[in-house]
């Protein structure tokens, strides 16, 4: 009992003093919620992007495209060669084969806000190719017929670029191109790309190759089956990936620099936090040596008041913890467009939350508070009684 009063009673009376002195409290507060509003924000970014392109597979797709090649924009697959990959037995046949035969081009378009162009995946398709994509469903209008100029434009596309509303023109590969829908890919990759025909496309780009083919899979533990079926054929230098998978690869680059950059910002920050943390707790030991001689004249020892101080300085830590990560459940709902390094893309994505970076958050809020509460504690558990008193 006498252990648990030595320790609860100062406790008490420090976290206390985070509301006594609240300006103070508030003001070093704020700057440690900055930096875990930074940190938050880098890890729900890096977060949103591989939920973005891992939510634009289907786990019994499959991307097949040439070895070597890392996108669909690199890669090239022969017409007879994708026919091939059509009477696979891996291959799942509703009424008809579900395979499209596809191809992925880059394209220009001025963008709304400054009027500077920017590249856009346009993906030329079959009718399977819609079939294949389940999560992705139109908003306006109509989807594209076969063999005609129209395109479908997504819903990123859309709010980002100038010109591509529905009924407007578009003028690329020496064509005239439609829009006649707008399609919603349920914030995946898809949200940032325009569909069209594929014969149409390869005809007016003079592609004689495809760019993918992507499946259906009669079942999705045929996988490893269909691998090894295209490895072994000397008639198909191709390679298959999940659908997944293939777009988790996507976001490689871009996530790594993400991460870089702002762990980066957050760890230069958090020094500037940790300094504020500790110059903050010195002086509260400095204006209070009268008041830690006392708790040493009632019989506290040096670990209760080391313990008392460090769990103000936490306490104040986790105060600017909390602020930070309510600021960053905000940018939830703001989308962000940035560059693809895989695709040479425009790449849309947004800020995803979850309780793993709240948690990781709140712990990196605490190890600042620890870092800049140590020294203070440590000086304030070494203070003697009779020095402490004779201060007073």
């Amino acid at each position: 009992m006498k252990a648990i009063r030595l320790l609860s009673i100062p406790l008490h009376y420090s976290l206390r003093n985070l509301w006594v002195r609240r300006v103070t409290t508030l003001l070093t507060a704020s700057g440690m919620a900055l930096v875990v509003f930074v940190f938050a924000t880098a890890l729900m970014l890096d977060a949103g992007l591989k939920r973005t392109l891992v939510a634009t597979g289907e786990p019994d797709n499959v991307v097949i495209s040439r070895k070597g090649s890392t996108t669909e924009v690199q890669s090239a697959v022969e017409r007879s060669q994708a026919a091939l990959v059509g009477t696979l037995p891996e291959v799942a046949v509703i009424g008809e084969p579900m395979v499209s035969r596809e191809i992925v081009m880059l394209i220009s378009l001025p963008k709304q806000a400054t009027g500077k162009m920017s590249n856009v995946l346009i993906r030329g398709m079959e009718q399977t190719g819609i079939t294949l994509r389940r999560g992705v469903r139109l908003t306006e209008g109509r989807m594209f017929r076969p063999g005609s100029n129209e395109i479908v434009v997504g819903r990123a596309v859309k709010a980002q670029f100038a010109g591509v509303e529905i009924g407007e023109m578009l003028t690329f590969g020496g064509r005239q191109w439609q829009v006649v829908g707008l399609m919603d890919g349920g914030r995946s990759g898809f949200d940032s790309e325009i569909w069209g025909d594929v014969d149409s496309l390869m005809q007016a780009f003079r592609r004689n190759s495809y760019s993918s083919v992507v499946i259906r899979l009669t079942d999705p533990s045929s996988f490893a089956g269909l691998s090894e079926r295209l490895a072994q054929d000397p008639r198909i230098t191709l390679a298959a990936k999940r659908e997944a998978e293939y777009y988790a690869e996507q976001s490689a680059g871009l996530s790594r620099f993400i991460q870089i950059l702002g762990l980066t910002l957050a760890g230069i920050f958090s020094i500037g936090a940790i300094i504020g943390a500790t110059i903050t707790m010195q002086a509260a030991v400095a204006s209070r040596t009268a008041e830690i001689g006392t708790l040493r004249a009632l019989g506290f020892q040096r670990m209760a008041i080391l313990t008392a101080f460090l769990a103000e300085s936490v306490g104040l830590a986790a105060i600017g913890g909390v602020f930070g990560l309510l600021l960053a459940a905000g940018m939830q709902w703001i989308e962000f467009s940035t560059t693809n390094f895989q695709s040479f893309s425009e790449l849309a994505f947004g800020f995803e939350l979850s309780w793993g970076i709240a948690l990781g958050s709140m712990m990196f809020s605490v190890f600042m508070g620890v870092a800049g509460g140590m020294v203070p504690a440590i000086r304030a558990a070494r203070i003697g009684i009779v020095e402490a008193l004779r201060c007073g």
